[in-house]
């Protein structure tokens, strides 16, 4: 059990370095779901980014009607 648990964080660590590697962390001011949705899926795909995987998440909301 403690070789998964290892296993996982060390995932979860490439996937941190691969979302900053992108450029993710940057203080840009306008978060959105979106954005947040890439780097938490970003890190969750871990070392499958250097791999090609390039996840992109988007918040679609729809507008409200009248």
């Amino acid at each position: 059990m403690r070789i998964g648990a290892v296993i996982i964080v060390i995932w979860l660590l490439l996937g941190l370095v691969a979302a900053y590697e992108r450029g993710y962390f940057k203080d840009t001011g306008d978060a959105s779901c979106a954005e947040a949705g890439t780097v938490i899926v970003t890190t969750l795909a871990g070392p499958l980014n250097w791999l090609g995987a390039n996840p992109k998440i988007t918040c679609d909301v729809p507008e409200p009607s009248e």
